[in-house]
């Protein structure tokens, strides 16, 4: 159970969590933790204030150094809401924070896309362009206002994040248990429903018998549609907890299993 102590952080520390993520959410960008380092990068100060202990410090830093990714625009809720967990640790806080980073880092990720990035630069670019065929300098006035009303709300977001998470741990704190498991939940959903989306694996093989030909795709596709992709991400995730396995030896393997298997017609 968390404890309810009062806040350690001023506002000032909470804007400049904001303004770190907001400015740099892709920093040191990477296929292993992708938006991780910016994570910490904008935490760290904050995380500091926390934890004293040198010791404990290091290892809240560690458990953000994780895998993470979403939308920039969205991605300040996330922080916001996990900020305000840290602030107030208790024995849950590490299950917590990962927690609301997986579970809502995907959904986040959607919403963010087409509300903040596709739909507004579709239709804002269009109304753009053709003013400037006009030969009207007021389509670039149109992005320029644009952009510092998203700054605005993406502050306005983060901050939302920050209170939301703040009651979790405080006026929720003996829900926080189902809250987690909740968030846990949606999260591997998220990520089971990635697994079709985006591993595109099937296999070339027949099997003749006679003058009937059996596709094997077709037969796993009546067994469980996308077996094969889901048997491969599942087969990823346990070498990775082979002693001695990273991401890029993952990388390599996946690499080789992709070439030998188109060559051999084992995969198409």
């Amino acid at each position: 159970m968390m404890n309810s102590k009062e806040p350690v952080l001023t506002k000032k520390d909470v804007n400049k969590v904001f303004w770190t993520w907001g400015t740099q959410p892709q920093i040191c960008w990477n296929y292993e933790t992708m938006q991780g380092s910016s994570t910490v990068l904008a935490l760290a100060p904050a995380l500091r204030k926390i934890y004293t202990d040198e010791e404990e410090y290091k290892k809240v830093l560690h458990s953000h150094f994780r895998f993470f990714n979403t939308q920039p625009y969205m991605g300040g809720i996330i922080l916001g809401a996990a900020l305000a967990v840290e602030e107030h640790p208790g024995p849950d806080t590490r299950e917590a924070v990962s927690a609301v980073k997986t579970g809502l880092m995907g959904p986040m990720a959607g919403v963010g896309d087409s509300i903040f990035f596709v739909i507004p630069l579709t239709i804002f670019g269009a109304i753009a362009a053709y003013m400037g065929l006009d030969g009207s300098p007021i389509g670039v006035l149109i992005g320029i206002l644009y952009g510092i009303a998203l700054i605005y709300l993406r502050k306005l977001m983060f901050q939302m994040g920050y209170k939301q998470g703040a009651k979790f741990v405080t006026t929720l704190s003996g829900q926080l248990k189902s809250i987690t498991n909740a968030a846990n939940i949606l999260g591997l959903m998220v990520i089971g429903a990635l697994i079709p989306s985006t591993v595109k694996l099937t296999s070339s093989l027949t099997f003749t018998t006679g003058e009937v030909i059996t596709e094997l795709q077709s037969t796993l596709d009546s067994i469980m549609p996308y077996l094969l992709p889901g048997c491969f991400v599942g087969l990823v995730y346990w070498l990775l907890g082979k002693k001695g396995m990273t991401s890029t030896k993952i990388i390599i393997i996946v690499l080789l299993l992709a070439i030998l298997g188109y060559n051999i017609k084992l995969f198409s």
